[in-house]
């Protein structure tokens, strides 16, 4: 399939997206956000790659923001008609139930910021910038934003950044509980590749569970999380995944996985 806006590379079992769109600094618009979704979809319906990571292109911004001047003339009726930003977000955070990494190499504001929170985690170059600055449009975020930057980093950030618009670089970021890790800027996308592949070469039924497992515990009391997790992990046991991670334990060989 091609695409105008991004760009979708095989890499082995790793699905590498890159937002291209470095003229508008990466800004989110209805064709790349609906592009995505398709890309989303395809990585999800094919049993091949393991996890992707999507990034953005050139050295300045993930994705600077939703595209103000596609939004300016929008009537509030016409963004509730359309339920604005809803159907794509299904798409990618719902409707993915394999691994995914954000990689951000340069501004994640507004949209961008709230793309990068529905990864899995976020690798961040050491140039990043994260930050929720709709306030100074006379709006407040819409994809998410107050959620789950609040969930991430406490109601005390994430008010202080939602009601200034200030930005937080990568250190912040990863002080606060936003970011896995900051690396190196020129290091950023084999290290974000690297880890995919990590995790593409575990047992893939058991990425899927742990994913769920983890976000679960956003979703649910402690009591019913852990029942949760029980219940995966009992449901792992009965794969063949898990008698060929077991025997490839005791006979100190490397797991080929299945998948079943």
């Amino acid at each position: 399939m091609s695409y105008e806006n991004i760009l979708v590379e095989q890499r082995d079992a790793v699905t590498l997206v890159t937002l291209n769109r470095p003229q508008a600094l990466n800004a989110l618009n209805t064709d790349v956000l609906r592009e995505l979704g398709e890309a989303f979809a395809s990585y999800e319906a094919d049993s091949s790659p393991r996890c992707l990571v999507l990034t953005g292109s050139g050295d300045k911004a993930f994705a600077a923001g939703a595209d103000i001047k596609q939004m300016a003339d929008k009537q509030a009726v016409d963004f509730y008609l359309e339920d604005f930003f809803s159907g794509w977000q299904t798409k990618v955070v719902q409707g993915t139930r394999k691994p995914w990494i954000a990689a951000v190499n340069g501004f994640a504001l507004g949209g961008g910021c709230e793309l990068a929170m529905m990864a899995d985690f976020i690798l961040a170059s050491d140039k990043a910038k994260f930050g929720q600055p709709e306030i100074n449009l006379g709006v407040a975020p819409g994809m998410g934003g107050s959620q789950r930057l609040t969930r991430a980093v406490g109601k005390s950030k994430a008010m202080e950044l939602c009601l200034t618009g200030r930005m937080m670089d990568a250190a912040e970021a990863e002080s606060a509980g936003l970011v896995a890790r900051v690396v190196p800027h020129d290091e950023l996308l084999d290290d974000a590749l690297k880890t995919a592949a990590t995790i593409a070469g575990k047992a893939p039924l058991a990425a899927m569970a742990n994913k769920e497992m983890v976000n679960a515990a956003f979703e649910t009391t402690l009591e019913h999380g852990l029942g949760y997790e029980r219940r995966l992990f009992q449901i792992l046991t009965a794969s063949e995944d898990k008698a060929e991670g077991m025997n490839a334990f005791v006979e100190k060989r490397e797991a080929t996985w299945k998948g079943r």
